[in-house]
């Protein structure tokens, strides 16, 4: 049976919500990236669903911005209430105003850092995503965005 094109960008956008809302309840997921050829995971918290594009935020004068315009692919893992999620994309700049607003309204604390004005706040969203949903009680759930 053909699935109908709306049916596919439904399928879509409730996957990404669930990426989203796994995201953002943990409050802190982390993100590999290749330093050479070295792996570099580190905290992250910033996370923003905007215009059907899942988003992260990092600072231009930091190493995970050099890793990243060096290599885009990265993942990202995090743990919540015995489940994790694990997210391997590309991740593509988006130096777009308003992109950058709606983060720093999301979480206001940025503001003390970052400015959508500045040269420095830098707004990626991720491509060509697989997300897989991972429990010791249920069969993995794997997502693509």
């Amino acid at each position: 049976m053909e699935v109908s094109k709306n049916n596919m960008q439904e399928a879509v956008k409730e996957g990404i919500e669930k990426v989203y809302h796994f995201l953002n309840d943990a409050q802190t997921y982390y993100l590999a990236t290749v330093d050479g050829t070295k792996p570099r995971v580190r905290p992250f918290g910033t996370i923003l669903l905007q215009d059907g594009k899942l988003y992260i935020q990092t600072g231009k004068v930091k190493e995970v911005s050099r890793q990243i315009s060096e290599n885009p692919f990265v993942e990202i893992c995090a743990f919540m209430n015995g489940a994790w999620l694990r997210v391997s994309a590309e991740l593509v700049e988006d130096d777009s105003h308003d992109v950058k607003v709606a983060m720093l309204e999301k979480m206001p604390a940025l503001k003390g850092m970052y400015s959508a004005d500045d040269n420095n706040m830098q707004m990626f969203y991720l491509k060509d995503a697989t997300a897989t949903f991972s429990s010791f009680t249920a069969e993995p759930e794997v997502i693509t965005f």
